[in-house]
């Protein structure tokens, strides 16, 4: 469970990121950075896509400037994952929510812009 979120900083488990971050099977992958910036590609996601979670939710910025490339949603479709894309906070909502259903849900969350 991610237990809070603001602009640069998120606290999962009583510790605190201020870099991106993926959350996969319950571990949390710190100072992420992607190859292009504020673009989200295959390769940047490469050890989610070998997890093979239901769910991937992707947390845009706060004012969600970071996109999905078209490739890795070719991906995510032709593996079975469903995508939600989303600002951080409401991601972080969203992300919260589906782990308390019991989801396989993983997540990379750009936590500023």
């Amino acid at each position: 469970m991610i237990e809070d979120y603001h602009f640069g900083s998120m606290t999962i488990g009583g510790r605190s990121y201020q870099a991106d971050i993926k959350i996969i099977d319950g571990r949390v992958v710190n100072d992420w950075w992607r190859q292009q910036a504020h673009v989200l590609g295959v390769l940047d996601v490469d050890d989610i896509l070998a997890a093979a979670p239901e769910i991937l939710i992707v947390g845009m910025g706060q004012p969600g400037m970071m996109r999905v490339a078209e490739t890795l949603q070719v991906t995510l479709a032709a593996r079975g994952i469903e995508l939600a894309e989303e600002p951080t906070a409401k991601a972080v909502q969203s992300f919260n929510k589906l782990y308390l259903e019991g989801k396989r849900v993983a997540a990379a969350f750009h936590l500023t812009c």
